[in-house]
C-alpha cells in the first residue's frame, strides 16, 4: 500500500517527497510554502486544498541537485520539476504554483504526468512545460502571466497527450504545441494572449526531430487575444517573431482536424508575422514543411481584425466544410461562409 504524508506549512515538502518514496501521496494542507520540489520518484500524487488555498511560491534554495529547466540559466528556478531516471505516473494537482524565475510545472523525459486543477500564475518563462514526454494530460488547469506558453508541450513526438478545460491568459501563447504530435486539445478558454494556440513544426538546432501531427483541436473558445508578443528584446514571447491577434495557427502541420471551435474578437496590438484570427501556413523556410492533409470543419471565426482566416496553404491538400467567417485569404476559398 501506498504512504501517504501530510505537510503543513512551514514543513519541508522535499523531504516528505525523498523520504516516502515511489507510489506515495504527499498532502499539502492550505497554506503558503515557500519552496520548489523535484520529484524524483514514480507513482507519486502531490496535492494540495485547491488553488489558491495551497500555494506555492518561491524560497530560499530549493533541492541542490535539481534539473534546471531547459535553455535557461542556472539560476533559473520552477516550482515543480518532475524528472529521473524511470519517473513517470505522476499527479499534481488542486494548488496554485506562482512567481517562479523557471516553470510553474516542469516535466522533462517522463511519462504519464498528470497536471490537474493547478493555478500557474506569473511564472517568468512557462506555466505548465511538458518536454519529450508521453502520456501526459493538463486538465482544468489556469495558466497566465508567463513570457512564453500557458500550457506548451515540446518535442513530445508521441505525446498522446490531453489538453483539456484549461484558461489560458496574458501569456505570449495560450497553448503551444512546438513538434509535438498526438495531442487532444478540447474545451480550452485561451483569451488575452498574443495568440491563443499555436501549432509549430520547426527544427532547431541541437534538438530533437520536429513535427507536429495527428492532433485534434475541438471545442475551444479563442477569443480576445491583443497582446503583442516578439517585439521587445526582454519582453512577451521575445526569441520568437512578432505575433499580436490571433487566435489559432497552424505552421508546418500534418494531419490535424480542427472542429467546432469558436475564434472571435482577436486583434492586433502591435506588428504582428500572421494577420488573422485563423492562420495555416508554412514553416519550410524555417525547416519545418507545408501545411498538409489537415480538416478544418464547423468552425465559427468571427469578429477578428484584420482578417477572419488567412489560409497561406495548398488548399487542395486540406478539406474545409461549413465554416463560418465574414472575412478572409483567398476571399471565396471553399468551405468556408458568411
Amino acid at each position: 500500500m501506498s504512504a501517504t504524508r501530510t505537510v503543513h506549512p512551514g514543513e519541508s515538502i522535499q523531504r516528505a517527497l525523498d523520504e516516502s518514496g515511489p507510489g506515495a501521496r504527499i498532502v499539502l494542507l492550505e497554506g503558503t510554502y515557500a519552496q520548489s520540489v523535484w520529484i524524483r520518484h514514480p507513482g507519486v500524487t502531490l496535492t494540495g486544498a485547491g488553488a489558491g488555498r495551497t500555494e506555492l511560491v518561491p524560497g530560499d534554495g530549493g533541492p541542490p541537485d535539481v534539473p534546471r529547466l531547459h535553455d535557461a540559466a542556472e539560476d533559473v528556478v520552477s516550482g515543480v520539476t518532475v524528472h529521473g531516471d524511470g519517473v513517470g505516473d505522476v499527479r499534481v494537482e488542486a494548488l496554485t504554483v506562482r512567481g517562479f524565475s523557471g516553470a510553474g510545472v516542469y516535466a522533462h523525459s517522463a511519462a504519464g504526468v498528470a497536471v490537474h486543477e493547478v493555478e500557474a500564475r506569473d511564472n517568468a518563462v512557462w506555466g505548465i512545460y511538458l518536454r519529450e514526454s508521453t502520456g501526459c494530460a493538463v486538465t482544468r488547469c489556469r495558466a497566465s502571466g508567463s513570457q512564453y506558453g500557458g500550457v506548451a508541450l515540446s518535442f513530445c513526438p508521441r505525446s498522446a497527450a490531453e489538453i483539456t478545460g484549461n484558461e489560458c491568459s496574458a501569456n505570449a501563447f495560450g497553448v503551444f504545441v512546438d513538434n509535438s504530435s498526438e495531442v487532444t486539445l478540447r474545451g480550452n478558454a485561451c483569451h488575452g494572449n498574443a495568440i491563443g494556440v499555436l501549432m509549430l513544426n520547426q527544427i532547431y538546432e541541437g534538438e530533437p526531430e520536429g513535427g507536429v501531427r495527428d492532433c485534434l483541436v475541438s471545442g475551444n473558445d479563442l477569443y480576445g487575444n491583443t497582446l503583442a508578443a516578439g517585439a521587445e528584446p526582454d519582453g512577451l514571447g521575445a526569441a520568437g517573431p512578432p505575433i499580436s491577434g490571433v487566435g489559432l495557427a497552424l505552421i508546418g502541420t500534418h494531419r490535424v482536424v480542427v472542429v467546432d471551435n469558436h475564434i472571435h474578437d482577436n486583434h492586433p496590438g502591435g506588428e504582428s508575422v500572421m494577420g488573422a484570427g485563423f492562420v495555416m501556413g508554412s514553416s519550410a523556410d524555417f525547416g519545418g514543411d507545408d501545411v498538409l492533409d489537415c480538416h478544418v470543419l464547423w468552425n465559427r471565426v468571427t469578429g477578428n481584425t484584420p482578417l477572419d482566416y488567412q489560409l497561406g496553404a495548398d488548399l487542395a491538400r486540406q478539406v474545409f466544410a461549413a465554416n463560418t467567417a465574414a472575412k478572409g485569404d483567398p476571399p471565396e476559398a471553399p468551405g468556408w461562409r458568411r
